[in-house]
């Protein structure tokens, strides 16, 4: 089977490369270009195809889609157990958690907000209006949680699908530009929030595995 709760180490080569990598270009792109042109270029470049694709991949960020995956992955027997179930919950509701706080925080305004009289900027009526709390993501900052949290339960065999869990969670972070809803520093400090505390807290359960989580849920 393809996933198994029994690695020692949180890390997932076919995701944290790609994540490092995205980071390094991320950084380089906040550097040398401002926030109105890192938005204006996935926002503008739209089709009809396209603005039905982004709607729905950015569904891939929120709870809707999350939570039923992770329950569902219950009935795989090797996560049938309490290990699994807090872990799962640690490493997806701390990033959570911690990126409402930042948006608290910070309370920045969203595109739609700062470019609302911008005649170039677009976006269509059924689109959820966002005006505000946009620093940082909550969509990139649950794509990424989720998704590197799936890599690190891949086995060895399988381990190379965490490639292609990082880019789904990095075409989340496009079809919130995409969508108007955030700029490109908002899912970039989503991406890397979600990452790093997943990872963080996936490496704390895995301590505790042997010593707290020996018994099923089902015993």
């Amino acid at each position: 089977m393809p996933l198994a709760g029994n690695r020692k180490i949180a890390a997932n080569p076919f995701f944290i490369i790609p994540f490092l990598l995205w980071f390094a270009a991320g950084a380089l792109l906040l550097l040398f270009f401002s926030r109105r042109d890192l938005f204006f270029t996935p926002n503008t470049n739209y089709s009809d195809w396209a603005n039905v694709v982004m709607f729905y991949t950015t569904w891939l960020g929120q709870g809707e889609v999350i939570i039923p995956v992770l329950v569902l992955l219950m009935l795989y027997s090797p996560f049938r157990n309490w290990w699994y179930f807090t872990t799962a919950l640690v490493c997806n509701l701390v990033p959570f958690f911690a990126e409402q706080i930042l948006k608290t925080l910070f309370d920045r305004p969203r595109p739609r907000l700062l470019f609302y009289d911008r005649l170039w900027m677009h976006y269509l009526p059924e689109w959820p209006v966002y005006l505000s709390r946009s620093f940082p993501s909550g969509h990139s900052t649950g794509a990424f949680s989720f998704f590197c949290f799936l890599s690190l339960l891949l086995t060895a065999r399988y381990k190379a699908f965490g490639l292609l869990f990082f880019l789904l969670a990095l075409s989340v972070c496009y079809s919130r530009m995409y969508l108007a809803a955030h700029f490109f520093d908002d899912v970039y400090a989503g991406s890397i929030l979600g990452t790093t505390l997943t990872m963080l807290m996936f490496s704390i359960m895995n301590q505790y595995k042997s010593k707290f989580f020996k018994k099923n849920l089902t015993a």
